[in-house]
Formats: C-alpha cells, structure tokens, sequence
C-alpha cells in the first residue's frame, strides 16, 4: 500500500501502520521538494496530491493512505467523488481526517475539543465538518500553528527558542475555550512536540495524536474489505521514496520514524 505526505510527517503515520500491520508491503512517498503544503490553495494541493496519488497507482499500489492532514483536508474528496472513477474503481484513496473524528469524541467528558494544525487544515473545517457528522454535540475550537512544522522539519523543535511558539499557541486555544478537556494533533508532525505541548496544558487536558488511530482505523477497513486486503501484497517490504534530496531524507526521517531509511528520488509530473 501507499502512504503519502507533504514531506516527513506522514512517517509517524507509518510507523504505527507498520507497527500494527508489519505483514504488508508499504511504499512512502515524501513530496519534499514542495513541501509544505499547508499555506498552498486548494487547487494547488489537490494537483499535487492527484500526481502523487497516480505514481502510487503506476507501482501496483491499489491503496493509498494520505498521512497528511492538508492533502487529506484540501484534495481527498475531489480525488475520491472525481478521479477514482476513471482511475481505477476498484482502488481507494484514504485520509487520516475522517478516521480521527469518528473517534474523538470518546475521549472527551467535557464535550470541548482543542485542534493544533496547519493553516490549510485550519482554514479548510474539514475537522469540524467530520467531527460534527458523528459528535454533533461537541464544541471543536481550532488553532493554526504555522511555525511548528518548520521547528519540526528544521530539527530545532527540542531547543529552548521552540518553546516560545508551542506556548503561544496553547495559550491561545486555551483562552479561547478553557473547557477544552481533549487537544488533537492534527499534523502528523506534531507528535515530536507533544511532550512540549503537555507541558504547558493544565494537567486534566489530554492530547491526542493520529497515527494510532488511523492504524486502528485501517485495519477495521481491511477486515471489512477482504477483496482490497487481499490486494494488497504482503512481504513485509518497506521502500521510501522522496521529490527531495535523499540525502536530506535519510537524515531527517529517521527524527519522524525512528528508523534508519534509505530514499530514492523520484520525480512527480
């Protein structure tokens, strides 16, 4: 199966996918080369995940995982409602959005959740126009962090001046709803922050990542869809790809997967 993402951030998705699942065959792709997608339009987004979608489609991966909350927010229905069709219908292309919000729900007593994500995410609702399908109920209150994934990517994310962003940001959300008992991280680059992130929350705020989820999540799919589990090749191979320096790659994935990688570059058009 294919996972993708923007860059590095998908890769805490596939470790627990691999974690969970270690008998299929994953390729990753990492579009670092226009990474981050997170301030681009919804068109622009949208082309680049549907190129990025089809090259996984050339390899004989019949399923694709967007482990990128932008692409998942600003692309994954067009390609789904659109080029499915006429791609393949008989392959899927699933995002990390949808999976999370039919479950956040039960992590909260309060009712009131807090989201950390890029600008894309933010802007787009997609969050709170899911969560509102199952939990229409809660109360989602959303904050755009858009110098975290740069901390993360540029490997300053563990030095004292981070702190000085993660902490405007908590205090923001919190001023906004001080009920909030549940914070979701919302980019799967975040989880590197969260023991920062906890630390500036009150005590009785639990944050939640995806990656786990989003295993959970697949693995029901498969069991209700043997057809595609049946698909899908199992040899326990693991292959990474990046639109970036491999190089580059190689050294910074291993902050995200924690993993020794090896890269090769590929092109998308």
């Amino acid at each position: 199966m294919g996972v993708f993402d923007s860059g590095y951030g998908g890769l805490t998705v596939l470790k627990e996918l691999v974690s969970l699942l270690p008998e299929y065959d994953y390729y990753y792709l990492g579009d670092n080369a226009r990474a981050p997608y997170g301030p681009r339009s919804f068109d622009t987004v949208y082309e680049y995940t549907l190129q990025a979608v089809k090259w996984f489609f050339a390899q004989g991966c019949p399923l694709v995982i967007l482990a990128c909350n932008t692409a998942s927010a600003k692309a994954l229905r067009t390609i789904q409602q659109n080029d499915l069709p006429s791609l393949g219908p008989e392959k899927r292309v699933l995002g990390v959005i949808r999976p999370t919000a039919e479950v956040i729900g039960d992590y909260t007593t309060s009712g009131h959740i807090g989201l950390f994500g890029t600008e894309g995410t933010v802007q787009s609702g997609s969050y709170v126009l899911e969560i509102q399908k199952t939990f229409p109920e809660l109360k989602v209150t959303q904050e755009a962090c858009p110098m975290w994934v740069p901390l993360v990517e540029n490997n300053e994310h563990h030095l004292p001046g981070s702190n000085y962003f993660i902490l405007k940001h908590v205090q923001h959300l919190m001023q906004q709803d001080p009920a909030i008992d549940t914070v979701l991280l919302a980019c799967t680059h975040y989880p590197l922050l969260e023991p920062s992130i906890r630390s500036f929350l009150p005590e009785n705020v639990q944050v939640i990542s995806q990656g786990a989820i989003t295993a959970r999540a697949l693995q029901e799919y498969l069991k209700r869809h043997p057809a595609m589990d049946a698909a899908l090749s199992k040899g326990g191979g693991r292959h990474f790809f990046t639109t970036g320096h491999p190089g580059d790659f190689n050294h910074k994935a291993t902050l995200f997967y924690e993993q020794p990688v090896e890269a090769q570059k590929i092109a998308l058009v």
